[in-house]
C-alpha cells in the first residue's frame, strides 16, 4: 500500500531502505513544518478602509499619519475635551459620509463646549433633540450626527453652515456664526465644500 509521502517522495524512500520509517518520519515531520510555515503566513486580518475621498475599501490598514487628527485633537486637548481622544472618529467618519471634519466637532463647541457639559451619561455634545437625545457611546455619537447631518441636511439643499442652521437650530440668529467660528478655528483651511 503506498501513502502519500512515498508517492510524493518515493524515490528518496526506496533508494536507501536502511533509514525506513526514520526517514518516513523525518519527511513528515518536515512536510508537516512547511505546511504549518505557508498556512500562517497567508492568513492577514482584514479591515475597513475609509480614504480622505470617502471612498471604503477592504483591505490591510496601513497606519498612516493624517494631519487632519492630529489637528483636531490638539485644539480639542486645549478645551480639556473629552472628546479630544475621539478625534480619529470625527475625521473617520466624516470622510465616510463626505462632509467636512470639522463640522460635527464644531457643533459640540457651540452646544457643549466641546462635551464638557452634557445630560449625565448622554454622549449629546451636539444639542441632539434639545439635548434629550442619549447615545450609547461617544463613537455611536460621531456616527449618528455625521450621518444625518449629511442624509437629513447636506443631501436635501442645506448646503452652508446658514442653511443647517435654519433646521438644527431655530430660532437662534447667532449658531451658524458660532459654528462657522469654531470651523475656522479648527483650521482655517478653505472648506472642501460649500458649509
Amino acid at each position: 500500500m503506498n501513502s502519500a509521502l512515498e508517492f510524493i517522495f518515493g524515490a528518496c524512500l526506496t533508494v536507501r531502505p536502511f533509514f525506513g520509517k526514520t526517514m518516513k518520519n523525518l519527511i513528515t515531520l518536515i512536510t508537516v513544518i512547511v505546511l504549518i510555515a505557508i498556512c500562517t503566513n497567508t492568513v492577514r486580518a482584514n479591515d475597513t478602509i475609509v480614504s480622505k475621498s470617502g471612498t471604503v475599501r477592504s483591505g490591510v490598514a496601513q497606519p498612516r499619519f493624517d494631519y487632519r487628527v492630529e489637528n483636531l485633537r490638539h485644539y480639542l486637548d486645549k478645551f480639556n475635551s473629552p472628546l479630544t481622544s475621539y478625534s480619529e472618529y470625527f475625521v473617520m467618519y466624516a470622510d465616510f459620509y463626505g462632509i467636512d471634519y470639522r463640522l460635527v466637532p464644531a457643533i459640540t463647541g457651540v452646544e457643549s463646549t466641546f462635551g464638557k457639559h452634557i445630560p449625565y451619561k448622554s454622549f449629546n455634545a451636539y444639542g441632539w433633540a434639545n439635548g434629550n437625545y442619549k447615545f450609547l457611546s461617544w463613537e455611536d455619537s460621531i456616527n449618528h450626527v455625521s450621518m444625518t447631518l449629511k442624509r437629513e441636511y447636506l443631501d436635501k439643499g442645506a448646503v452652508s453652515i446658514t442653511k443647517i442652521s435654519r433646521r438644527y437650530a431655530p430660532p437662534s440668529s447667532t449658531w451658524a456664526y458660532k459654528v462657522s467660528y469654531f470651523v475656522n478655528k479648527i483650521d482655517s483651511s478653505p472648506l472642501s465644500y460649500d458649509i
